[in-house]
């Protein structure tokens, strides 16, 4: 069995290796020798149909599960190496949005601007207001924020724009795109083709493999279509089914 924990590799333009990654639960391979790359100041989107292992390979790259066999390497050069939104951020629903934010912020081993942050995602009209009187939405522009302190090398959103209106998806999506510079990168799991279509890279997961990745225009290329949609269609048979509720992937 190869070395699960996450390892340092040398500085290179590879971010993160996922290198032949799998699990199973009993009977089930949750997934199988999954590999990809991501490159710096990059945003990959992994789609895939629901239940293809979207979220299990998001838990093992951020480390909360141990893979059965294969490594993440990640060559991470900030103090916090991972920033991470779930698909439900939860927070103490008494906390304003500063204090929610101070709160993550006194965690980290270096100072963090946290207006600044606020400023990133677009809440820093409401610093005072408390969680329990936000929209879905601005609850999700939180765990945004909240994913960004300290500025980590990899940023990872786990559908990030679940059950979000077109208006809200696509300033998500902007504020990814944006963050992926300066030696930091996004690696999100996301429904909305539409979107992840103008995502640098695109991983598809089906059953918990990858077949096939590459930019979108590579992904319409090799399957003779005209868009991420139609060559997802192509790959997997079906369209994803677009998630309003929780859950895993």
């Amino acid at each position: 069995m190869s070395d699960t924990n996450q390892e340092t590799t040398t500085r290179s333009d590879t971010l993160l290796a996922v290198n032949d990654v799998s699990l199973s639960f009993g009977d089930v391979n949750a997934l199988d020798d999954v590999s990809f790359e991501i490159p710096r100041e990059t945003v990959t989107a992994i789609i895939g149909p629901n239940g293809s292992g979207k979220t299990t390979l998001t838990d093992i790259v951020t480390g909360l599960r141990r893979p059965d066999s294969g490594e993440v390497a990640l060559d991470a050069s900030s103090d916090r190496p991972i920033g991470y939104l779930p698909q439900s951020p939860r927070f103490r629903p008494v906390f304003t949005v500063e204090e929610t934010l101070q709160f993550y912020a006194d965690l980290l081993f270096t100072p963090v601007d946290i207006d600044a942050a606020m400023e990133r995602v677009g809440l820093s009209d409401v610093p005072d207001r408390r969680v329990d009187a936000l929209s879905g939405g601005m609850r999700r522009l939180l765990g945004l924020a909240q994913s960004v302190l300290g500025d980590p090398s990899l940023v990872i959103l786990d559908e990030p724009t679940s059950g979000l209106d077109p208006r809200m998806t696509k300033q998500i999506f902007d504020i990814a795109a944006g963050q992926a510079d300066d030696d930091t990168a996004v690696l999100l799991t996301t429904h909305d083709l539409s979107y992840a279509a103008n995502a640098d890279n695109v991983v598809v997961l089906n059953r918990g493999t990858v077949i096939d990745s590459g930019s979108p225009a590579e992904l319409t290329a090799r399957t003779n279509t005209e868009s991420l949609a139609e060559a997802f269609l192509a790959m997997v048979g079906t369209t994803p089914t677009v998630q309003t509720g929780t859950g895993g992937d």
